[in-house]
């Protein structure tokens, strides 16, 4: 959606600084106008393709999905299923005639089937929560969906009766469970996710699975669609057992749940192969370290002759999906700061088919992305450029990638967009090979000197790439280059690199960092008076660390940071996963080790102008960490501001206002620490 000029206005009185007038530059503006695609599914033709478009509302100050159409020539590109409501999940018949999809376009999230032929519409069901993981049943008369089912417990202590129009402060919140809020979803329920069916002309829902636990992710419909399989943590204890995970094979006639893989370690993800005889499933042995890869395995149907077809793979397997003829699988997973497309067949042999994945993480340059397989072997991917959002692209058998699409020619085509660079170093802190990216500003000039921001990826165990980032276009817009750098730690190089922070982090991923900005520096074109840092969850820590250990640059933003380990373990929504995975014990018995890596024991060190900025509603980063270290630079005088961002958790580009507050602010607070602005 295209912004008005009153919001444009708004903008530049807000403190974001004037909205540029060379519309040939990025500008904040250009935000609420973008576009991407993402979760495409290929008829069962192989002549077409759906998706989900992605755009921005900017009068709900909120991301939009609808459903649109295009064939794999890309001609026919057009809306399927579009509106002010959102439409997303689609998923074809197994005859490729009639659509399921979610919409809120009658209030509620609710299943809809609509028959391709017609566009006749069906609302399929009338529920009271969103439906998740929609299934087709093979004989396409069921669809199997998942779905959270609240639990009420017994109330420990019940208030008498209060007088006729008297106004008490409520019922107490009572809270028993391990994880009881979670980032983007606030204080949990009392419930759990289960496994429905429904019939696909419409009628009840039936909840086929039970107890206290929950069935999320992938189900999968048998051949003869009367059992579906699924996966769960079922172990015992599984509160403090985050990672556990077996798939199980569901009976819908008499409610009979066989399980059938057991290990220490998650398997989840099953598939059934189109025969009807093998299942494909992730998962991995759990050896305790923080950074683990999944790998992919094939079983019979009754949990036997269990075979991983990727053990020389030291990556990550992402998503994955049957071939049409069943003697294999494609794969997706990150290699070097990319998103990477394979195929291995059954006896283990294998390709690659592209490494041109992404564009789906539209904030920062985050690996990220889609793929889909059609039944003749042709790929559509979410096409990841440095300079656009995901697009579609198909890739054929010879690996010729060809774009179906254009979401952003009418905001990018005619704009001078930033330029990236790959950098490539060895560490001086051990020697291994370390991969960076520079992104430069639009006409860039190697003779002038550039301020340059060192902007640093959160996880810590995720990975930057050539991808398309909005705030990193709009800091080179603003005249920086910017520095973003895969240290150790990172995956898509494998789990002997990532795991080089277990139970080690911060640590030598801070000279990883330096080692990059001494090589741009030596290049010649940066101004070594004015350097700035950023960075954001990971990010956070690593920015904090920084500050704390070398005075080298102007000013800092230390987003959504951990501050104190030992408070972030006890406060975080997800505490017995980093209890369990990231320390080598509980605080109480390892506080050396806690205080030892925790930003706010540097503290003391810290000279450099530094800006907090955090969501108000952030539960995986609480921003009582960010409090902390506000108040303690204040004690120690240190010129500081806490920025707090309005109704935003972890993820402060939920909301477009939101992603534009967050850079606006450091950027501002750049400009106010700049050389130019010493000098006034």
């Amino acid at each position: 959606m295209k912004l008005p000029v009153i919001f444009a206005t708004l903008l530049a009185t807000a403190g974001f600084g004037a909205v540029s007038a060379d519309a040939t530059k990025v500008d904040y503006q250009d935000i609420f106008d973008l576009e991407y695609a993402a979760a495409p599914e290929v008829a069962p033709d192989g002549k077409s393709v759906v998706y989900e478009r992605h755009s921005m509302d900017i009068m709900t100050d909120s991301g939009r999905s609808n459903i649109w159409t295009v064939n794999m020539d890309g001609t026919e590109h057009r809306p399927l299923l579009s509106g002010k409501a959102n439409f997303r999940m689609p998923r074809f018949s197994p005859d490729g005639k009639r659509l399921a999809y979610v919409s809120t376009v009658e209030g509620k999230a609710q299943i809809y089937v609509r028959w391709l032929d017609t566009g006749q519409t069906a609302r399929v069901t009338d529920l009271e929560r969103g439906p998740n993981a929609l299934s087709w049943s093979p004989d396409g008369t069921q669809i199997a969906f998942t779905m959270f089912v609240p639990k009420s417990g017994k109330p420990l202590f019940t208030l008498p009766p209060k007088p006729q129009g008297a106004e008490w402060a409520g019922n107490a919140k009572v809270i028993d469970k391990v994880t009881y809020r979670a980032d983007g979803a606030g204080y949990l329920p009392q419930g759990y996710t289960h496994v429905f069916v429904v019939p696909a002309d419409g009628g009840t829902p039936r909840q086929v699975t039970s107890g206290d636990y929950n069935y999320g992710g992938v189900v999968s419909w048998m051949p003869d669609s009367k059992s579906v399989l699924l996966s769960a943590n079922r172990s015992e204890n599984w509160q403090m057992n985050p990672r556990e995970s077996e798939v199980y094979a569901l009976s819908l006639t008499d409610g009979n749940l066989t399980q059938l893989t057991n290990r220490v370690g998650p398997d989840a993800g099953p598939q059934i192969s189109p025969d009807g005889k093998m299942i494909a499933y992730v998962g991995f042995d759990d050896k305790g370290l923080s950074s683990q890869n999944s790998q992919l395995y094939v079983m019979a149907t009754d949990g036997s002759g269990v075979k991983t077809l990727t053990p020389d793979l030291d990556r990550n397997v992402d998503d994955y999906q049957w071939g049409e003829d069943g003697k294999g699988l494609y794969y997706s997973f990150d290699d070097h700061g990319t998103r990477h497309v394979g195929y291995v067949s059954l006896s283990g042999a294998g390709r690659k088919i592209t490494g041109k994945v992404g564009g789906t993480s539209i904030s920062r340059p985050y690996t990220s992305g889609d793929f889909k397989a059609g039944p003749d072997g042709r790929v559509v991917i979410t096409l990841g450029r440095s300079d656009r959002p995901a697009d579609l692209a198909v890739v054929d058998r010879l690996g010729r990638v060809t774009p179906i699409t254009a979401l952003n020619e009418d905001v990018f085509g005619h704009k001078k967009m930033a330029t990236v660079e790959e950098l490539n170093f060895d560490a001086s802190a051990g020697g291994q090979p370390i991969q960076a990216w520079l992104m430069k500003p639009a006409d860039f000039d190697a003779s002038k000197k550039y301020p340059m921001i060192l902007e640093i990826h959160g996880g810590p165990h995720a990975a930057y790439g050539p991808d398309f980032a909005i705030e990193d276009q709009l800091y080179a817009a603003n005249g920086y280059v910017v520095l973003y750098v895969n240290p150790r730690g990172s995956t898509s190089y494998g789990e002997d690199f990532a795991n080089l922070i277990h139970h080690n982090y911060p640590s030598s991923d801070y000279d990883d960092l330096m080692d990059a900005v001494n090589l741009v520096l030596g290049k010649g074109f940066v101004d070594p008076d004015q350097m700035y840092v950023t960075g954001g969850s990971g990010g956070g820590v690593l920015t904090a660390w920084i500050v704390g250990k070398t005075d080298r640059f102007r000013a800092a933003v230390v987003a959504k940071p951990v501050i104190n380990w030992t408070s972030f373990v006890l406060t975080a929504d997800f505490s017995p996963y980093f209890a369990k995975y990231w320390f080598p014990d509980m605080p109480w018995n390892a506080q050396e080790h806690y205080w030892k890596h925790s930003p706010l024991s540097l503290v003391g060190n810290v000279k450099t102008p530094t800006m907090l900025l955090t969501g108000e509603n952030d539960y995986r980063t609480p921003i009582s960490e960010t409090e902390q270290y506000y108040q303690a630079l204040k004690l120690q005088g240190v010129d500081s501001v806490m920025v707090r961002i309005p109704l935003s958790g972890h993820g402060i580009a939920n909301k477009p206002s939101n992603l534009i507050q967050k850079v606006g602010n450091i950027l501002a607070w750049f400009k106010n620490h700049s050389l130019e602005a010493a000098k006034d």
